[in-house]
């Protein structure tokens, strides 16, 4: 060790000496501590193992639910037009957007020309009653005389003739008058169902004919939903729908709830009633048609919603949490808590999501544990805590 100069005055030295005694005893206890950890390595604290949070994967029968977009209508629409040639509408007598009964009637068209057709088809009616009159009695009289020659054959022939002749005249007549008769009865415009009445078309004064269409009458109860599903589902579902849809009062089928616009869902839920005859070759899928009751008319043609139903069931699915799942580059793994609460992770192949779970088709079996919470703490092979153990849903 170097000394330091005895050139140097006293109190120089004193204080040098001082500065070093406290900078030894700074650094002693570290280099005490260091020595002690070098020599006995054992005695390093250990690192508390994680807490998580886990659940059982649970097995049962699952169905497996798929909502598709729907547009509702009405079971008959009925479009009300005049069944007579042309006329003025003279009155309505029912209010719009109201419910009417079948053969109410609706419009009203000026029936002056229509009776005054019915008349004049009477008096024809009653020429040839007339003539058949006279005609029968020319034959009553002609037929002894022909037969005691007392005129020629040719003449009661001609008085049998003018009768046959007189009778489809009569027929003919009697026709006229029934068509007149009806175009009459058409002047009173009637409902052809039970329904809820459109708006009108035409006012008061309008002239109308065969083609004005002079409102629509929409039978609601049951009322009608049309969705579409792909070709693909068709073809998987095919046997399913064709064994219900093909029945005179289709049944044994899944019921379809339907969530109305606001979300709320309605309180009848319908059934399958027919599939389209053929795929629509612009989009790739078929219409298929439900029937809901529609008891107090709240649904009305027009309506959007969504129809959900269970149309297959997973039997012995597996489920696990959504949340216990990750998704790494296409491919799903979770973390699986053995029996020595080792953690192992696992690839699996997921299924149809349900609710807040997963059905998952192969990696873990019945009974597993499978980390939920905590799984940005752990890793392949380490060891955790098992913190809280969910209880499986449906036990």
């Amino acid at each position: 060790m170097r000394t330091l100069p005895h050139r140097w005055p006293p109190e120089i030295r004193s204080s040098l000496f001082r500065a070093a005694a406290r900078l030894v005893l700074a650094v002693l206890p570290a280099i005490v501590f260091l020595a002690a950890g070098c020599g006995n390595p054992s005695a390093a604290p250990a690192i508390p193992s994680p807490e998580v949070e886990v659940a059982s994967v649970l097995q049962k029968d699952v169905p497996i639910f798929s909502e598709w977009v729907a547009t509702l209508d009405g079971y008959v629409n009925a479009q009300i037009q005049p069944q007579v040639a042309a006329g003025y509408v003279i009155r309505q007598t029912y209010k719009e957007g109201s419910f009417v009964r079948k053969g109410q009637i609706l419009f009203q068209i000026d029936p002056r020309p229509f009776q005054a057709l019915l008349d004049q088809a009477k008096a024809q009616l009653a020429q040839s009653q007339a003539q058949l009159g006279k005609t029968e009695m020319d034959v009553n009289r002609d037929t002894p005389l022909a037969k005691e020659r007392a005129i020629a054959q040719s003449q009661l022939d001609n008085d049998v003739q003018a009768k046959q002749a007189a009778q489809a005249a009569v027929k003919a007549a009697e026709a006229l008058v029934e068509q007149a008769r009806l175009n009459l009865e058409f002047t009173d415009v009637k409902s052809l169902v039970d329904g809820i009445a459109g708006i009108a078309q035409v006012q008061i004064g309008n002239l109308v004919n065969p083609t004005t269409v002079l409102t629509t009458v929409s039978q609601v109860d049951p009322i009608k939903a049309y969705f579409s599903i792909s070709e693909q589902e068709y073809i998987h579902y095919a046997d399913r729908i064709n064994a219900q849809t093909q029945k005179e009062t289709p049944s044994g089928g899944p019921l379809f709830d339907l969530i109305l616009a606001d979300g709320s869902i309605y309180p009848h839920m319908g059934s399958a009633l027919l599939t389209n005859r053929q795929v629509d070759t612009a989009t790739g899928s078929i219409q298929i048609v439900c029937s809901f009751p529609n008891p107090k008319n709240a649904l009305r043609p027009g309506q959007f919603g969504r129809l959900r139903a269970a149309p297959e069931v997973r039997n012995g699915a597996l489920l696990v949490p959504q949340k216990a799942v990750t998704e790494l580059q296409g491919t799903y793994q979770l973390a699986v808590v053995g029996a020595d609460n080792k953690v192992i992770i696992r690839a699996i192949r997921v299924g149809d999501r349900v609710g807040p779970e997963w059905i998952v088709e192969s990696g873990v079996k019945a009974g597993d544990l499978v980390i939920v919470e905590g799984l940005q703490k752990v890793q392949n092979g380490s060891t955790v805590k098992i913190k809280h153990v969910q209880p499986a849903k449906g036990d």
